[in-house]
């Protein structure tokens, strides 16, 4: 019923496109003596017809939702913290969460069990169990929950989508657990692709979906989908002065998700492809003021022994540079590119490794020691 309502909400849609792009004058450009034909403006739509596909948008959504919302758990936590004058206190937490596959894995955010003592689940149907982690990843925000004493039929996972095909405009749709509201829906776009979130306790998340969908304190974990009822994201923060949805909600990507969780049922944890290395980031200022061959890169201070860059002989620094504030660990080689892709950015290099390769893959490094160009092969290792 789905797949049909969207088919009949396609027509009327593309001809309210296209009469929006014939209301600037049309240019004629004459090829041959005979006068080119001039084409007939499409009509717009009528009140009518426009009330029609508000019906159909507005039918699109309710499936959907009766769809969708019973694969929704409400996530509570309970953690035990010090109060200075009242001693050890409970402190309880909620999010979100949904049902992965037909074991009764549940999907949802790392930070939104991290350290809890105690979780509870609620179902659509009103069940409460509890519930125990099986598997967490930080960086990715993610962690998959297991309840050991539910029906089959209690059990509804939700399909997964793709976020290879994705569109900036396309609608969205987030079902979660605002503010301990059980299992509210909320709509919008998809408002960018490729955003960043920078992390004070974590690398840089890249990759995430950027919404206008109100994504509020408790809708973290729940499930951001598409017009299908596919999951395309799990709604895990916001961008906001207040605290409160202002339409800057950020979704992890359901590649990352389809390529995290499987790892995080196996064995718990997730391996992080790693190289092992720190270093500066190589600005114009810095360029001239250590007269460096490039502009832009990575200058390699430290290696891990035994990792990665280590193994394929990449070299760190061979001297200190006292300057203002401390040191400069300065002569190691310079990072150009992974696998050649431009790599100016410590985030460029964690975001292209998480998204691209896992342990055990090899990359090129291209690399100038002593202001020659030099191409090594590293096999990757995991990040401790």
């Amino acid at each position: 019923m789905i797949d049909s309502v969207i088919r009949r909400l396609a027509l009327p849609v593309v001809m309210i496109a296209l009469s929006a792009g014939c209301a600037a004058p049309p240019r004629v450009v004459v090829i041959t003596a005979t006068p080119a034909p001039t084409a007939t403006p499409a009509a717009l739509p009528s009140l009518s017809e426009l009330g029609s596909i508000e019906l159909l948008a507005e039918q699109l959504f309710v499936e959907l939702y009766e769809r969708a919302s019973p694969s929704v758990v409400h996530i509570t936590t309970r953690t035990q913290v010090f109060d200075f004058f009242r001693g050890v206190v409970p402190n309880e937490g909620t999010g979100s969460g949904f049902f992965f596959d037909d074991q009764g894995h549940i999907v949802t955010n790392h930070h939104v069990v991290e350290g809890a003592d105690e979780i509870e689940i609620v179902l659509a149907d009103g069940t409460r169990t509890s519930a125990r982690v099986i598997g967490a990843d930080a960086y990715s925000d993610l962690a998959v929950l297991r309840a050991d004493n539910l029906s089959p039929e209690q059990i509804r996972p939700l399909p997964m989508g793709t976020t290879k095909n994705l569109k900036v405009g396309m609608r969205v749709l987030a079902i979660g657990n605002p503010f301990g509201l059980d299992r509210t829906l909320t709509t919008g776009v998809i408002s960018a692709l490729g955003r960043t979130i920078e992390r004070e306790d974590q690398a840089a998340l890249g990759e995430v979906i950027q919404t206008d969908a109100a994504i509020n304190p408790g809708n973290s974990g729940g499930p951001l989908l598409n017009l299908r009822g596919e999951v395309i994201g799990v709604n895990t923060s916001i961008r906001s002065p207040t605290g409160g949805s202002v339409g800057i909600g950020f979704a992890v990507p359901a590649d990352t998700v389809k390529r995290v969780v499987p790892e995080l049922i196996a064995k718990g944890r997730y391996d992080h492809p790693w190289l092992g290395l720190t270093a500066y980031e190589i600005t114009p200022d810095l360029a001239r003021a250590l007269q460096l061959p490039v502009e832009r890169g990575l200058l390699i201070a430290q290696l891990q022994p035994g990792a990665a860059a280590d193994r394929a002989g990449v070299r760190g620094a061979t001297q200190q540079l006292r300057v203002r504030g401390g040191y400069l660990l300065i002569g190691g080689d310079i990072l150009v590119a992974v696998d050649d892709r431009p790599i100016a950015t410590r985030d460029q290099l964690t975001i292209y490794l998480e998204n691209n390769k896992r342990v055990g893959d090899t990359v090129k490094l291209s690399l100038i020691r002593d202001g020659q160009p030099i191409t090594l092969t590293a096999t990757l290792t995991a990040r401790p």
